[in-house]
Formats: structure tokens, C-alpha cells, sequence
């Protein structure tokens, strides 16, 4: 059935909105993925804060218009099914990329990643997998403190070890006396 005109504008509306605050996107072309594995993929998705949505490509191309997006606009071709990541940039990627690993082979070849987006730019499928492999805000977080720790605690031991070298070294006299 196809779409009124208010409804392609209801449609453009909220991929506009969803692409304004996204922080990636990815484009996969899903032909001859059956209904369960489509209802997976979006179960997925859901659970990781990642807002997917198959749309005509004519309403994705004025949608991501005026956005970080629109890098995509010439190679949204054929059915595609567009993934953007709300909460990390890593999001979408590592949806499709568990999909991918997860699913057998033949479900793998059907559903074939064409565009990844992201801060303005449009990578190859090559770049998924790298994309799926950037750290989700908590583990940022994490390696942040990690980095920003490391000098306080070199500080500490470095001002604790000629006491630490003091108490060694009256030790091993108290032991070489004992020893005697």
C-alpha cells in the first residue's frame, strides 16, 4: 500500500529528528531476509538504543538532509534498512556486526552493509567492523580514569619508596645481625 502524503511527511519528520541527534549511521541492504530475522534485528536494536527503520529511499535522502548524514544521500540505493546510533557511536555498528556473526552463513550473505556514517563522513562497509569495536560510553569513561589516575599513583609510589627503601634496608641488617 502506499504512503500518503501526510504520512511520508510524518515519516521524513522522525528519520529527521532521529538523524539530527544520532551519532552514526548504518545502511545495509536486507533483500531475502525473512520476517524472523528481521524481527531479531530489531529486537537487538531496541535493547541497544539503536533506533532501525527500513524507509523508501527517496524519504531517507530528504530526511538526512541538513543533518551529519547527508554524506549518504548518493548511496542510499535499494532496499536498504538504516540503523542510527542514539546512545554511543558504536551502537548500530555493533548490532549489525553481532547480527552478522550470529546468524548462519546464508542469512550473513543476505544482509550486506553498503554506507557507514560517521561525524559528517561516509566510510565503506569495510569500516563496520572497526566502528563496532569503539567503546560504549561506561568503558570511555573507564579508560579515561585509567589514563588520568596512572600520574597520581607513579606520584604516590614514587614519594613512598625511600621510605618503603628505608624499611628494607633496616630489615635486611636486622637479618644479617640475626644471621651472625
Amino acid at each position: 500500500m502506499a504512503l500518503r502524503l501526510d504520512d511520508k511527511i510524518a515519516v521524513v519528520a522522525e528519520v529527521a529528528a532521529v538523524a539530527a541527534k544520532a551519532h552514526s549511521a548504518v545502511a545495509a541492504e536486507y533483500r531475502g531476509l525473512t520476517v524472523a530475522h528481521l524481527t531479531q534485528l530489531r529486537k537487538s536494536a531496541r535493547e541497544s538504543g539503536v533506533y532501525l527503520r527500513v524507509v523508501k529511499n527517496t524519504l531517507a535522502r530528504r530526511a538526512v538532509e541538513g543533518t551529519a548524514f547527508a554524506c549518504m544521500q548518493e548511496g542510499l540505493v535499494g532496499p536498504l534498512i538504516l540503523a542510527f546510533s542514539l546512545e554511543d557511536p558504536g551502537a548500530a555498528a555493533r548490532v549489525v556486526s553481532d547480527f552478522l556473526k550470529q546468524s548462519d552463513k546464508l542469512v550473513a550473505e543476505k544482509l550486506v552493509v553498503k554506507l557507514v556514517a560517521v561525524g559528517g563522513k561516509q566510510y565503506g562497509p569495510s569500516e563496520l567492523e572497526r566502528l563496532s569495536k569503539l567503546p560504549n560510553r561506561e568503558q570511555a569513561l573507564a579508560m579515561l580514569m585509567g589514563v588520568m589516575k596512572a600520574p597520581i599513583e607513579k606520584f604516590v609510589r614514587t614519594m613512598a619508596e625511600p621510605h618503603a627503601k628505608l624499611v628494607r634496608t633496616v630489615a635486611a641488617i636486622r637479618d644479617q645481625k640475626e644471621a651472625a
